[in-house]
């Protein structure tokens, strides 16, 4: 699997090139976040929307996984809206949140590789709870623990309360799918209405998981009320146009 184009280094430690594949590699994620981990981050996420432009679209090609475990979790954030009683749609469409790497908990220790570049390259942008799918035009719950770190304009007790009950829905089993990956497979999935869950069964286990990924470009979410997104810090996301 070949690269082209120059490194681009941001997004608090990820690579982001136009042009180039990015190795999903546990021994390379075992250095970077000073223990093992098969993952940049093993929670519910959205890819990147700590950048005011997520992915539109996100590509994964399975080099080597191991004989077990290791599969990916989708879910469908429409779903999960559509899901939701009719006055919290309501209520959450007036809603706004910040998004930024690690979310509410980061999952990395503070002086790992990937700690410190997170602090010395913060990404934090304000996302719609509710975004309006550009092509299709369905409304998605745009939160998810990986990145959604609060709700702007609540308490910080209001702010999780709110998250808990958004993330309960966003992770319900009834709008998941399990890929499990053999090598060779290829997964594409619409970054703009999906979230996804990395393995969360393989830190006890003596394996190597090596995928290759690529990402899409996208726009700049938008919320029913027309409001788009704001970056807060940090550069738009360059990747595949």
């Amino acid at each position: 699997m070949g690269a082209q184009g120059s490194d681009r280094r941001g997004l608090g430690g990820a690579v982001v090139v136009s042009g180039q594949i990015l190795a999903v590699d546990s021994r390379k994620y075992e250095r970077r976040f000073g223990r093992k981990k098969y993952s940049y981050d093993n929670k519910w996420h959205t890819d990147v929307t700590a950048v005011v432009n997520p992915p539109a679209v996100t590509l994964l090609r399975a080099h080597e996984v191991p004989e077990r475990g290791g599969d990916t979790t989708w879910t469908n954030l429409v779903a999960a809206y559509e899901g939701l009683p009719q006055p919290l749609q309501q209520f959450v469409e007036g809603l706004r949140a910040e998004h930024r790497f690690g979310g509410r908990q980061p999952q990395w220790a503070a002086d790992s590789d990937y700690g410190r570049r997170v602090q010395q390259n913060p990404y934090v942008t304000e996302h719609p709870v509710v975004r309006v799918h550009p092509v299709t035009g369905e409304k998605a719950l745009f939160v998810q623990p990986g990145f959604t770190s609060r709700i702007v304009g609540l308490s910080p007790s209001q702010s999780d309360r709110v998250l808990d009950l958004l993330f309960d829905e966003v992770t319900d089993p009834a709008y998941t799918v399990r890929f499990r990956w053999f090598p060779g497979s290829v997964a594409v999935w619409d970054n703009r209405a999906t979230a996804h869950l990395a393995p969360t069964d393989l830190d006890h286990l003596d394996v190597t998981r090596v995928l290759y990924r690529t990402t899409i470009e996208g726009d700049v979410p938008v919320g029913p009320d027309g409001r788009e997104s704001v970056s807060i810090s940090g550069a738009a996301f360059l990747g595949e146009k």
